[in-house]
């Protein structure tokens, strides 16, 4: 919620580990909302608070005491546009997540860097420029770099909002990639308006309208047997 205005209403899904779980629905339907609300990203927006329980591992993330930061580092987020720090090296900026929790030996860090590119599938592109700027990559490679930086502090889970909106086919298609590797990692929840791309990566969808939660289910049976005619007619095309 924002004062007032409830953005998002009603919606209970539990996410299994190792899982692409994706979220679509027209604009402005409460699916970014909602994903916010999974590592408290929306208190970042003024007036945003929620009621009810998002549990990790069992435990309430809005419990008193639970600190939004390290939160953050057992729920990474990326989002729709790469948003590399601009002032740093490739380098640090994978680095910089892991150097919020103290002081750690540089031969430990140059092997989080490295692993986390590799995961990231760009370490074979940057490794003999680490200690250039991100912003000389292209729009993909950031994104990428993002991705890095995110599981560079091992989270559990990995949110991203619309990861591929501002890629060029060839982008986006080695995010996808990327994503179904992940996940062997990972828990992953991803918001997305391509129905083709959930239908690609994902092992459950979510649909959302205005709001409320539809429908959510196994993604093959939401693209071919959907339950609810509003689904229906939105992986149809009829509105959108």
């Amino acid at each position: 919620m924002y004062d007032k205005f409830t953005a998002v209403k009603e919606v209970s899904l539990a996410f299994a580990s190792n899982t692409v779980n994706a979220l679509i629905g027209p604009s402005g339907c409460g699916k970014s909302t909602y994903l916010r609300t999974l590592n408290r990203m929306h208190e970042m927006s003024e007036g945003g608070w929620i009621t009810g329980r998002v549990l990790l591992d069992e435990a309430d993330i809005y419990a008193p005491g639970v600190s939004p930061m390290q939160l953050r580092r057992k729920v990474g987020m990326v989002f729709q546009k790469p948003t590399p720090f601009p002032t740093m090296s490739i380098y640090d900026n994978v680095a910089a997540g892991l150097r919020t929790g103290g002081r750690i030996p540089r031969s430990e860090l140059d092997e989080v860097v490295e692993r986390s590119l590799q995961q990231a599938a760009l370490w074979d592109e940057v490794k003999d420029r680490l200690r250039s700027s991100a912003m000389e990559l292209s729009g993909g490679q950031q994104q990428r770099l993002c991705i890095a930086r995110t599981i560079a502090p091992r989270p559990e889970v990995i949110l991203l909002d619309e990861p591929t909106a501002s890629l060029d086919p060839g982008g986006t298609q080695r995010i996808e990639e990327l994503v179904f590797e992940l996940k062997r990692d990972f828990t992953i929840v991803i918001v997305t308006h391509n129905m083709q791309q959930a239908a690609r990566v994902s092992d459950t969808t979510t649909f959302f309208y205005l709001g409320s939660m539809v429908e959510t289910g196994p993604t093959r049976q939401i693209f071919t047997a959907p339950v609810e005619e509003q689904t229906e007619a939105y992986i149809t095309g009829r509105f959108g």
